[in-house]
């Protein structure tokens, strides 16, 4: 069984999910490729050791550089801010070793450009993070539309709703400032892949954003707070989408609606463990959504527990998505979503943006 060393970059929130990951990959899915955390990085010498103890690496350092240029790190996974993400990336593919990168991917369309290009230049494995499509009822979604179940998609809406800013004695951060931290940043990217994911290719957008909570304690907010956005998907049915970080009383507001001619699809994140399916078949008199509960039958559930209705959770989101990763590495093969599809959500939101400063409708083709 062979072994990678692995490097993650950033030991906060994301660099904890990522760390615990690899560390139970292997155990879960028997993977034949095994990690060992060889490195980790963190803004300062002190709190990469920390996260060395915490997380269990062998060594650590503050350097970015230092990671990617050991020869006992063979795989990279980038969980620092998005202004950081194009240099890093393009340093690990000029020596050829794959890379896993926190959506967003940059912190701009022009970033994730050069990651896409750099990556295939490389020929290296690489993959973006948009975890919540990974749920085994997400995963059995869109299983049940790519085989026709419920007939020819119409209609789709989509949300990625939160409150974590719906207080406005809440006080700035980093979060309220530069476009690629507010809600068409942050919140946006895990939506727009699901559509994508679910629906294919979007062709047009018209949309609108807003600042809701402009003076917080301590500055001015010079993100958006929530967002709208209609869509004409390639396959012909319209689509509308809303993200916001001041909805209040939603706290993992992902779901999403889909409307075809035999049926329907229903999904919310806060009850990411089932899934409402509706046939257009039988008497009208016992027609309605079953709700149906992930089990063993669905996809990515049978490794973490064998009774039906268990459920999984956030993290074991993030080991699929290793798993994913480790795969990738082993066959050689990307594996969706590779960084190509992370800039494929960068030009929707692009185009959204252009869309609400200028009142029309924008073509994705132009961005």
């Amino acid at each position: 069984m062979a072994e990678i060393g692995i490097g993650v970059l950033g030991g906060g929130y994301m660099g904890k999910a990522h760390s615990v990951a690899m560390s139970s990959v292997g155990a879960i899915f028997d993977t034949a490729l095994r990690p060992r955390l060889e490195m980790v990085c963190a803004s300062s010498p002190e709190s990469a050791e920390r996260y060395r103890k915490a997380y269990g690496f062998a060594r650590a350092t503050h350097d970015w550089r230092t990671l990617v240029d050991s020869p006992e790190v063979e795989a990279i996974v980038i969980a620092t801010p998005q202004e950081t993400h194009r240099d890093i990336a393009e340093a690990a593919f000029d020596l050829g070793k794959p890379v896993f990168c926190e959506k967003p991917l940059g912190a701009s369309l022009e970033d994730s450009a050069a990651m896409v290009a750099a990556a295939d230049t490389a020929g290296a494995v690489n993959m973006v993070g948009f975890n919540y499509i990974r749920t085994p009822a997400s995963q059995f979604a869109r299983k049940l539309i790519a085989d026709g179940e419920i007939g020819d998609i119409t209609w789709f809406r989509g949300e990625h709703t939160e409150d974590f800013y719906a207080d406005p004695e809440a006080p700035v951060t980093w979060r309220t400032s530069g476009m690629a931290n507010g809600t068409m940043g942050d919140l946006a990217p895990h939506m727009i892949n699901g559509a994508l994911a679910l629906m294919g290719p979007i062709t047009r957008v018209m949309g609108l954003y807003e600042t809701v909570h402009e003076k917080r304690p301590g500055g001015t907010v010079t993100n958006d707070d929530h967002a709208q956005m209609m869509c004409r998907f390639e396959n012909g049915a319209m689509g509308q989408m809303y993200f916001s970080r001041v909805a209040t009383g939603r706290k993992m507001g992902y779901a999403y609606e889909i409307s075809g001619t035999k049926g329907a699809i229903r999904f919310d994140q806060e009850d990411q463990n089932a899934l409402g399916l509706y046939r257009m078949e039988g008497p009208e008199a016992t027609r309605g959504f079953t709700k149906i509960l992930t089990g063993p039958a669905h996809p990515d559930y049978e490794p973490f527990c064998q009774g039906p209705g268990h459920g999984t959770g956030y993290q074991d989101q993030i080991i699929i998505e290793a798993k994913d990763f480790l795969r990738a590495i082993e066959t050689g093969k990307a594996l969706w979503p590779t960084f190509r599809d992370g800039h494929e959500v960068n030009r929707v939101i692009a185009a959204t943006l252009a869309s609400a400063d200028s009142g029309t409708w924008k073509d994705i083709n132009d961005f």
